[in-house]
């Protein structure tokens, strides 16, 4: 946080591919290009763990919070790497390249990876990058891929409903699974095997571009995952190891009734015992595939939202502490300079700033909250700004600028924008003006969605909080990273002070075109 950098938010499932979803292949690279050229420095993701249409394919809510996505595994690149041939990829349904149909993508990914993973395992033992893989991630893949395998095997039921053996984890049923499942279980691990292979190769080539990579991790894990029948300890679980209290955030900009989440809360007391081990390897591993990472809900981690697991709203919970100094300090002890960026949107309460401040981690600014009543103090209009902060036109959760405009603005902050700005803004501007702002301000890093570069409206939103299904979905159809875009993109980041080099940019700017 040193220095002025800017970035742009695309997820890798946005990003353009013939077959059906974004993927670690030809299409990333060829967006690493856009940033370089763009003069960006800092591309930001969403979480690379497993969706399921179960939680509306969110990637907030996964089967392990260790595991990658298999439907982000790129087709070419199991063809360049020898695991599929040409042929097996050649004649992909034809998927529609603004929307993500993940049923689809799912059942043809699906195939194509049982088909690599056929062909592949019988050899396994003979290839010793598999096998240091294996051993090296034995800590969490041996649970994920039998958790992964049993579940295939009781057609995906939460594991809560699994014969009381196997939910309950006993030695002698497991040993027994292990080898009825074999093959299946091969199958999981090849499949990570294949994305963290893919992934590394990605972060390689943009890091070697002087792009760093910030992930992203929600603070919560699913109850149907790996991660609580392998660790029912570290959650608060009652008596038959369902849910006690589960996590949400009470009534807010975003909900009247608040989001209820439905994870099931740590049970903080069990996890400073353990020293947080578990929260110890989950930061490693994610700090060994991102360069920074954005930790989602961040005043979580001071103070939680309580809910009873009966209840269906948010509304009826209670604030609960955690020993966040105990815990801040056992993270920065393990890892000096910890690079995080705190998510502090919503209702934040002195405490938290205070560990924020103390800690020095950045916070989030969003200029869609700019410009309400009394812009003078509000703290998301920019003059307001501190340089230690990352300020947003808006984020996933949020509208894209243009349709926040025509869709959410008020007439109120549509005057109050006009009035700071110092001119009239329209529906074809507003995306401009607010990448403006966010690059003029003081904030040490500029964020702006894809879609706000684009320009784009309503109909391209990521996510709507709340909202189980239609969210995700949108992608970036081929072509439109061109080299208009980039030089443009280029010329705002340089006036400002946020690209390395005038003439990187545009030295790559001429070589493309």
């Amino acid at each position: 946080m040193n220095s002025r950098k800017s970035g742009v938010l695309l997820h890798i499932t946005s990003l353009p591919s013939p077959y059906g979803i974004g993927d670690l292949g030809p299409g990333a690279g060829e967006f690493a290009d856009f940033l370089l050229r763009s003069g960006q420095s800092i591309w930001q993701i969403l979480p690379l763990n497993p969706s399921s249409p179960i939680c509306g394919n969110s990637p907030y809510c996964s089967y392990s919070a260790f595991a990658g996505n298999p439907l982000l595994i790129s087709p070419e690149l199991l063809v360049h790497d020898g695991f599929l041939l040409e042929s097996d990829i050649e004649n992909p349904p034809r998927f529609r390249d603004d929307r993500v149909d993940f049923g689809a993508v799912a059942d043809y990914k699906n195939s194509l990876l049982r088909t690599a993973a056929a062909r592949y395992c019988p050899a396994h033992r003979r290839d010793d990058g598999f096998e240091s893989f294996c051993f090296e991630n034995a800590w969490w893949l041996d649970d994920y891929a039998l958790f992964a395998g049993l579940k295939d095997h009781f057609h995906g039921r939460s594991w809560n409903r699994w014969p009381s053996e196997a939910r309950d984890r006993a030695p002698e049923a497991l040993a027994a699974w292990k080898e009825v499942l074999e093959d299946r279980i091969l199958e999981h691990k090849f499949c990570q095997y294949v994305f963290f292979r893919q992934w590394e190769r990605l972060k390689r080539c943009c890091n070697a571009e002087g792009i760093e990579i910030m992930g992203d991790i929600p603070i919560y894990v699913s109850y149907d995952s790996a991660d609580v029948w392998a660790n029912p300890e570290i959650f608060r679980l009652d008596d038959n190891r369902e849910p006690a209290l589960v996590a949400g955030v009470p009534p807010d900009y975003f909900s009247i009734t608040g989001q209820l989440w439905g994870n099931p809360v740590y049970d903080w007391d069990v996890l400073r015992q353990t020293r947080y081990e578990w929260w110890i390897r989950r930061m490693e591993h994610n700090l060994t595939l991102f360069d920074r990472v954005r930790l989602d809900h961040f005043r979580g981690f001071v103070s939680y939202w309580a809910v009873p697991a009966s209840e269906v709203t948010a509304v009826n919970g209670e604030w609960m502490n955690a020993p966040v100094r105990d815990f801040m300090n056992t993270l920065c002890q393990r890892f000096p300079g910890l690079p995080i960026v705190a998510e502090d949107l919503g209702i934040i309460t002195p405490d938290v700033r205070e560990i924020m401040d103390h800690y020095g981690f950045p916070g989030m600014k969003i200029l869609h909250f700019a410009f309400g009543d009394d812009v003078a103090t509000n703290p998301y209009a920019p003059h307001n700004y501190q340089a230690n902060s990352v300020v947003y036109t808006g984020t996933h959760d949020n509208n894209t600028t243009r349709g926040w405009f025509r869709k959410d603005a008020t007439p109120k902050e549509k005057k109050n924008l006009g009035r700071y700005v110092g001119r009239d803004v329209g529906d074809d501007d507003v995306h401009w003006e607010l990448i403006r702002l966010a690059m003029m301000s003081v904030a040490r890093i500029a964020v702006t969605p894809m879609q706000d570069f684009l320009g784009l409206g309503e109909e391209s939103r990521m996510n709507m909080p709340s909202v189980v299904h239609g969210n995700w979905e949108w992608r970036m159809p081929p072509g439109q990273a061109g080299d208009a875009l980039a030089e443009a993109v280029c010329e705002m980041t340089t006036i400002y002070g946020r690209t390395r080099d005038l003439r990187e940019c545009v030295d790559s700017n001429t070589k493309a075109a």
